[in-house]
């Protein structure tokens, strides 16, 4: 035991200077943030970049890693605690399908059109997840999952600059789309909540309109947040099969990754009231940390001018993916009324 304890203090000496150095990244960008506007997970990710030297440091390497890694699944995981299924039942389910059927529409329409943009699936379910469910955090637990190679670290860093800037423009235009459409505050929150890829974005823009708006637009978003767990099942499935065939997995990932597994128990468990709101409110917030903190490894990790080379077609990409969800809820919204 003792031999175990030491191991673990070790290994602690050895990962503090990187996540620590996360850490300080983070606390910087939500500084900005809070003083500036700016969006705190593209500042966490930009600062990170910034650094991309100390991720060849031996003293932060491997901590800079085990942020990127581990410490990003922890905050998705959290996620689920701000989701209950009481949520779905308030908002009527004629509206949850639909939103749901945006989601699965979104990612498929990816999936079709990316080799006309010159990408392969990869990059094609990490933008169209982005775009359909919510943003950088999907982005970031899509990334978990798929299959690494040389170029994974770049296709997440792209995404998540790309789909920031689209949801952070969204959040000005969306609102004023939503009044030009003659929506009423529900569909108003509907439009807004299916449509704009982060969750900060989605507040913003719903809450400017107003507070009944806001709202709306928040449970519809977290629908789409809860949509994630079924999203990543599905794809670890399809990779277990491929990868008994391909050259570039070796193993099998998990059927359920661990942190899928806990993002989804802690849906249920909300949903059944087992949280106190004092909990709930202290685990978004270490939630929001851990992503940021995760964010910035990424950024340490990866070489800017790598992620130049992604290109124009990976831009258009996100854009008609962008466009093609915010079509698509329209077109529903109609349908529905």
């Amino acid at each position: 035991m003792m031999k175990s304890i030491f191991l673990n203090l070790q290994d602690m000496k050895l990962l503090s200077p990187g996540i620590l150095i996360s850490a300080l990244i983070a606390l910087a960008a939500q500084f900005i943030s809070d003083h500036y506007g700016a969006p705190a997970m593209l500042m966490s990710l930009l600062f990170g970049i910034s650094l991309n030297f100390l991720s060849d440091d031996p003293k932060c390497k491997l901590g800079i890693t085990f942020s990127a890694r581990f410490i990003l699944r922890f905050g998705v995981a959290l996620l689920g605690m701000r989701i209950s299924f009481d949520m779905a039942a308030d908002l009527g389910w004629l509206i949850v399908f639909t939103v749901i059927g945006c989601v699965i529409a979104t990612i498929v329409f990816g999936l079709l059109i990316a080799h006309l943009f010159g990408h392969g699936l990869r990059f094609a379910f990490l933008s169209a997840g982005s775009v359909a469910i919510c943003g950088a955090s999907a982005a970031m637990a899509i990334s978990a999952i798929l299959p690494p190679d040389e170029r994974t670290e770049e296709r997440l860093v792209f995404t998540v600059i790309g789909v920031t800037i689209l949801s952070t423009f969204a959040m000005i235009v969306y609102p004023i789309i939503a009044e030009a459409l003659n929506y009423d505050t529900k569909n108003s929150g509907i439009f807004i909540g299916a449509t704009i890829h982060d969750v900060a974005q989605v507040v913003g823009a719903g809450f400017s309109i107003s507070e009944d708006t806001g709202d709306v637009a928040t449970v519809v978003k977290l629908i789409r947040v809860a949509m994630l767990a079924p999203v990543i099942l599905v794809a670890v499935i399809i990779i277990r099969q491929v990868s008994t065939k391909s050259h570039y997995s070796a193993t099998k990932p998990p059927l359920v990754p661990g942190f899928v597994a806990a993002f989804s128990l802690l849906i249920t468990m909300n949903s059944f009231e087992v949280f106190p709101d004092s909990l709930i409110l202290f685990a978004v917030e270490v939630s929001r940390w851990a992503l940021l903190t995760a964010i910035a490894a990424v950024g340490m990790n990866t070489a800017l001018k790598e992620v130049i080379k992604v290109g124009l077609p990976a831009i258009s990409l996100l854009v008609a993916e962008t466009a093609f969800i915010g079509c698509l809820t329209v077109a529903a919204l109609y349908w529905l009324a």
